[in-house]
């Protein structure tokens, strides 16, 4: 079955069921800079917009999912030496953002010298797997600041509707159903697995 094209506004783009109630998760106003952030090797917090936003724990659906997407990313990249992939202890500079996708590759030619501190590049390859308390506003902001700051593409995986939204810009959006093939296309070249296989 080919991929759906969705187009904006990205509202439309998670089919039912619904996410969970429009409800920001807390932040903590802070004076800190972007700077600041990264030389203070704080830990479970996004930097957005002058703002901590603190990583809470996910559940074991959201961890199953993306061990599974690790385990096959994983298998494939290093087996053709395409690069890294990262895990959601991992932070990338994203723009002026601090973000912590779920899941990140970052090509051979991109990996960093130093790997000790936070990325200060964004990553190839993003990931994030939608939780209960996600804010599909926050989500839709978060893939295009990705793409923004050079993200080459953004995959949301949505657990309920067992689905995948592939953003490559703004007007470009596919979702992906469980009949469907996800593929790295030209990012992550030559991966491809069923769109179930991340929920199985």
């Amino acid at each position: 079955m080919p991929a759906q094209e969705v187009s904006a506004p990205l509202a439309s783009a998670y089919p039912p069921p619904p996410l969970a109630p429009e409800v920001a998760p807390p932040a903590s106003s802070i004076t800190m800079t972007l700077e600041e952030f990264l030389e203070s090797d704080l830990e479970g917090y996004e930097y957005i917009d002058g703002e901590l936003v603190p990583m809470p724990p996910t559940s074991g659906q959201h961890s199953k999912i993306s061990v599974n997407l690790i385990v096959l990313l994983t298998l494939h990249v290093r087996e053709n030496q395409l690069g890294d992939i990262h895990v959601s202890s991992a932070g990338f500079r994203v723009g002026e953002r601090m973000l912590i996708p779920d899941v990140a590759f970052v090509s051979k030619a991109r990996v960093p010298d130093d790997i000790s501190k936070a990325f200060q590049i964004p990553p190839d390859l993003a990931v994030e797997v939608v939780s209960p308390t996600d804010v599909l506003g926050r989500l839709v902001e978060k893939a295009f600041a990705y793409l923004a700051a050079g993200t080459q593409v953004v995959w949301v995986v949505e657990p309920k509707s067992k689905t995948v939204i592939v953003y490559r810009s703004e007007t470009d959006i596919k979702l992906l159903t469980r009949n469907d093939t996800l593929t790295g296309e030209d990012v992550v070249e030559g991966f491809s697995c069923a769109v179930a296989e991340l929920f199985a």
